[in-house]
């Protein structure tokens, strides 16, 4: 185990690729890097591997430690997949699957390959039923599954900060007792990196609601929050402030991204600096602004004159006059 993903993981998922850049003459990168080939071939029919096997997707469940959130998995967040699939009137990239026992409606664990799974599933309710999924099935323990799903998604793009923060903190406590150090060992990661993406998961429920959405809530944005949100006084604010954004984009439609919420988070917390002299206007007879002015420390004025102002140098000596008297 201590080996990381270049050891334990690289047997499962070394090589995998997205399927629509399957064909693309790219170079793999790390732990992605030789298997792809392989894969390739299975999929063209030119070899055989043991335990790959095209199987009916409503026999499959993803396994409780998936890092997708499936109110995400839509027809438009899985299209480049569908597209890939009805091109080549396949899945080309297996799945990696366990064996299920004592469940009479499934017969198989998604540990990496959820997405594939649903746009199989989106195809069959949408006018292909021929279309089947295909798996490699493994047999791998809890902490050695979540590691498989991990190497394999950990440079995917399309799972957000939020998603991986969520398993990675159910994942610290079951397999690696609450240590950092332990967990950022077996996978291969450092430390600091591991400790902000937790960090993600940890801002205060009151201020996730602030954000229209929790893919929004990335590692930079819980840097900026999370330093304020351990004080006290700091988070009071920034709860007033997150339940102003959630009513005004419930009442009003408010859109905001989620740098930007976290600027309005942030700014909440900082005290105004009150204006001690005020800027004041003086205006002629007629109602007509003649100037503005300042009281300054140590009883001087500052005074400006509008550009526009339409009063006569008369005017404005007299009103600057007044002014000097009143000192």
């Amino acid at each position: 185990m201590s080996k990381g993903n270049k050891g334990f993981g690289s047997q499962f998922t070394e090589g995998l690729d997205d399927e629509e850049n399957l064909d693309k003459a790219m170079p793999a990168e790390g732990i992605m890097a030789s298997r792809s080939q392989t894969l390739a071939r299975i999929a063209t029919g030119k070899s055989v591997a043991d335990r790959t096997e095209w199987v009916d997707p409503a026999r499959c469940r993803p396994w409780r430690m998936h890092n997708r959130d499936l109110d995400h998995l839509t027809e438009e967040s899985c299209r480049d997949l569908i597209d890939s699939f009805l091109s080549a009137k396949k899945q080309r990239i297996p799945a990696i699957v366990r064996k299920l026992k004592d469940d009479p409606d499934y017969d198989y664990e998604i540990v990496a390959g959820v997405r594939r799974w649903w746009t199989v599933k989106w195809l069959r309710a949408h006018h292909h039923p021929e279309y089947e999924y295909l798996v490699t099935i493994q047999s791998v323990t809890d902490e050695e599954a979540f590691r498989v799903s991990d190497v394999e998604n950990r440079s995917r793009k399309d799972i957000s900060d939020w998603e991986r923060a969520k398993e990675y903190t159910i994942a610290l406590v079951e397999f690696y007792d609450g240590s950092q150090s332990q967990m950022a060992e077996h996978l291969n990661l450092s430390k600091s990196w591991l400790s902000r993406l937790l960090d993600v998961a940890r801002l205060p429920e009151e201020l996730v609601a602030a954000f229209s959405d929790t893919h929004d809530i990335t590692v930079r944005v819980a840097r900026d929050i999370k330093p304020l949100a351990g004080d006290a006084k700091a988070l009071s604010k920034m709860r007033d402030e997150a339940e102003r954004i959630e009513e005004l984009r419930t009442k009003e439609g408010l859109k905001l991204s989620g740098a930007e919420v976290a600027k309005r988070l942030v700014k909440a917390t900082v005290e105004p600096v009150a204006k001690t002299n005020p800027e004041k206007e003086l205006a002629g007879e007629d109602g007509k602004l003649l100037l503005r002015y300042t009281k300054v420390r140590g009883g001087g004025l500052t005074i400006k004159v509008p550009a526009k102002t339409g009063a006569t140098a008369r005017e404005l000596l007299k009103a600057i006059e007044g002014l000097l008297g009143e000192r």
